[in-house]
């Protein structure tokens, strides 16, 4: 089975940005740039879905200043990324909440997902805003209304853009092991790979590892 959706847990941006002497900004920063160089590799190496988990809801206990250049940073570079992707037929999709997210920066990220909507090649998620627990949460209270009933598959389809398929992959960055609510439910059967690497060090050729790696696991299912 080949590799249809590869998540990323973008860990390490901070403690990067300590160890080379720089402020914290510099790590998201970087970041960043590394977002845009992985999502040309997977482009290229034909994966239909990446996804990064770049904010999670419980991300909004940092430093107020940290937090505000991030959200300063979506602002400023989300329709920008949106063009290029258009340019090389990418889609951009946003996963969250609205909660605490400004409405100048939530218009953008619609923005954003209209310029990439037409896009028919690869699909580049960004968890933004995002839980795990909450994405279920929402599903299951939308289920009840709209199906009268929760089960596996009412939920599903209530998702954060339920078209986007499970995980077959999560990568998670900076030695940390564990998914910190990263897709929950996506996730259920997706292999791991831990790299002690931070987030900004990776590059292009971590894809091709990233696709070996996958390659070489034996998925059962459970069966």
């Amino acid at each position: 089975m080949e590799l249809q959706h590869l998540g990323i847990i973008a860990d390490g941006n901070r403690r990067w940005a300590k160890e080379n002497g720089l402020p914290k900004i510099e790590g998201h920063k970087k970041g960043l740039k590394t977002i845009e160089e992985l999502v040309g590799a997977a482009a290229m190496a034909g994966i239909p879905y990446i996804t990064f988990y770049v904010f999670s809801t419980e991300n909004w206990g940092r430093e107020e200043a940290e937090v505000n250049y991030i959200m300063k940073l979506a602002e400023t570079k989300i329709i920008k990324m949106a063009e290029k992707m258009a340019a090389n037929n990418i889609k951009l999709l946003i996963l969250g909440t609205r909660g605490k997210v400004n409405p100048t920066l939530t218009s953008l990220a619609e923005k954003a997902e209209k310029i990439t909507a037409d896009c028919t090649g690869t699909t580049v998620c960004f968890c933004f805003n995002y839980g795990g627990e909450q994405e279920i949460a929402d599903a299951a209270s939308i289920a009840v209304e709209a199906d009268g009933e929760i089960t596996p598959a009412t939920i599903r389809k209530h998702l954060y853009h339920p078209e986007v398929p499970d995980l077959d992959m999560v990568v998670r960055t900076s030695g940390e092991e564990r998914l910190s609510g990263f897709m929950l439910w996506r996730a259920a059967y997706a292999e791991f790979l831990f790299l002690e690497k931070y987030f900004p060090e990776m590059e292009a050729n971590d894809i091709k590892m990233i696709i070996n790696e996958y390659n070489s696991r034996n998925r059962r299912f459970g069966k």
